[in-house]
């Protein structure tokens, strides 16, 4: 009986393959400091394929077409991020021995 009062769980978000129109929203959502976890929720994708789009492996020119569209939409809100490119940060075990330098020795 006790079963009677559980929430049911949402409804799974139907996959599907994300489109050109998703890439320039998902460069839109990611200026508008959109958390990645919260885009992977809305598109129900995995979070490689929001760094395909990034780093416009997926879909090429999307950026491009994005600012356009967020200059279309958000026209006071353009000189507040940085509209380039998605730059990997490499992590390593290992640091690089050229910035070894910037510490100093015990």
């Amino acid at each position: 009986m006790a079963t009677a009062f559980l929430v049911e769980p949402p409804p799974v978000v139907a996959r599907r393959p994300l489109t050109e129109d998703d890439a320039i929203d998902i460069w839109i959502a990611r200026w508008m400091r959109t958390r990645p976890t919260d885009l992977q929720r809305r598109y129900a994708c995995d979070p490689r394929r929001l760094y395909e789009i990034w780093e416009e492996v997926r879909f090429p020119g999307s950026r491009a077409k994005a600012l356009a569209a967020f200059q279309r939409r958000f026209p006071r809100l353009e000189p507040r991020f940085d509209p380039g490119p998605h730059r990997r940060i490499p992590t390593s075990a290992h640091p690089d021995p050229d910035q070894l330098s910037l510490f100093p020795e015990a």
